[in-house]
């Protein structure tokens, strides 16, 4: 298995190195050089904003097709409460769960459900445990998650120690099937229906447990034709709706957080937003805020890359499906919080340290402000960086040089020092020779 495996891939055929990805990246885990985009796996969080912006469709979510389930002899959807508000004219939230089964899965599980057992487990963990630093940071959103790991890993200890809605899914959906079914672990098939590559990625690689409890992924708008040809055709439905107002919230924003019940839970979208709340929590500006739910995507899940639909519209749906459903189906109960804590806690990604060695770090470090105090701090993108910052720390780690800034060598011609080639005048994201990159390429 890769270091850090990701969902996100690139497609180099379609690569036009047209720069859009690397200024809209958070973590800046995106260059260009020799015309391609290049992806640093160390930094990348999946969140899938390259995907929205690329122009060529040169990026792209690797995952799995729905004919993956026919390896299974039992096979079980989970479909995310975000997939409840794709499809227009859809008043039950039935309908839509009965059309998984006729597209070929035997039998559904609703991830809404896991959402409000989740949610009561929050409750009751925000009280018994008024020791946990506040704000508690959610661990639902998996791009959310391994932003705190790449880029805030003090706030690591934050992240709320419990399973994800999706994981919890998986593992009632399994115990649920093997149980009725009598079938081995192994011979059950449980396939999450994902709005977003994170979801993905984490899988296929888990942080919060050794092994996903989820044996693969079909995204969102690559089932979305079978759904709508499977609703025209429905005569007879089963009974498989078991969520309840808060379980069908969690699709949108804010759905999480309220289901908190608490007055000083905040929700929170859009990655560059939750990127600004995260920094004034880790400058302790939030400590009145008990709870933080953060969404990668605009809206949440519903504005995930691998929806079908206008996320407002879909926000919109989901409003009126719970609008006349109880209240809550799920909860805990009796059970104790270790019922559906996670197996183990994220981990600090070092993709920013410049070195291992503490002297050799601050050596560098010295060296990046030096270079970077040379730099116009346009931030064009002309040099294949999302910044000048990311420039000269590409240089101070070996993978460029000082002539990828086309103003330094406006500076040199202003000196009368001439180029040892006219290759050297282009931006190095469009030039044609062999470039060091320094990244792990997909």
């Amino acid at each position: 298995m890769e270091k850090y495996y990701h969902s996100v891939r690139l497609d180099k055929e379609k690569c036009q190195g047209c720069i859009h990805c690397i200024q809209r990246c958070p973590t800046q885990a995106i260059r260009v050089r020799n015309g391609k985009a290049i992806i640093l796996a160390a930094r990348c969080i999946d969140c899938g904003e390259c995907i929205r912006v690329c122009p060529h469709k040169a990026k792209y979510a690797e995952r799995d097709s729905i004919e993956i389930i026919q390896k299974f002899k039992y096979k079980v959807a989970l479909p995310a409460p975000s997939l409840y508000g794709q499809i227009a004219n859809v008043t039950d939230v039935n309908l839509l769960l009965n059309a998984l089964l006729a597209i070929g899965f035997d039998d559904v599980f609703e991830v809404a459900a896991a959402a409000e057992r989740i949610s009561d487990a929050t409750k009751k963990f925000l009280r018994e445990h008024p020791e946990f630093s506040r704000p508690v940071i959610s661990s639902a959103c998996p791009a959310i998650v391994r932003l705190i790991s790449v880029l805030y890993p003090n706030l690591i200890d934050r992240i709320l120690p419990l399973r994800s809605p999706m994981e919890e899914a998986g593992r009632l959906a399994r115990e649920k099937a093997v149980r009725e079914t009598g079938f081995a672990p192994e011979e059950i098939g449980v396939f999450f229906i994902t709005p977003c590559p994170a979801k993905i990625t984490a899988i296929r690689h888990s942080q919060e447990s050794e092994k996903s409890s989820i044996d693969g992924a079909v995204a969102i708008n690559d089932i979305y034709p079978a759904l709508v040809n499977q609703l025209g055709k429905l005569r007879e439905q089963s009974e498989l709706q078991h969520a309840g107002r808060i379980g069908i919230s969690w699709g949108m924003t804010g759905g999480e957080a309220s289901g908190t019940l608490s007055d000083a839970s905040m929700p929170v979208d859009g990655i560059e937003n939750c990127i600004n709340v995260l920094s004034e929590i880790e400058d302790e500006k939030l400590n009145d805020i008990e709870f933080v739910e953060l969404n990668a995507c605009m809206g949440g899940c519903v504005g995930g890359v691998l929806t079908a639909e206008n996320p407002y519209i879909a926000k919109s749906r989901l409003k009126n499906l719970r609008k006349y459903l109880p209240m809550a189906l799920n909860n805990i109960a009796d059970s104790p919080l270790a019922a559906v804590t996670a197996e183990k806690r994220p981990e600090e990604i070092p993709a920013l340290k410049l070195a291992d060695n503490l002297k050799e770090a601050m050596e560098k470090m010295n060296r990046l402000n030096e270079i970077l105090s040379t730099f116009p701090r346009l931030d064009c993108g002309t040099c294949g960086a999302p910044s000048c910052r990311a420039l000269a720390e590409d240089i101070v780690r070996g993978y460029t040089s000082e002539q990828d800034c086309i103003f330094r060598i406006r500076a040199e011609l202003e000196g009368a020092a001439l180029p040892k080639s006219v290759e050297e005048l282009i931006p190095p994201p469009f030039r044609q020779k062999k470039n060091t990159d320094g990244g792990d390429k997909k």
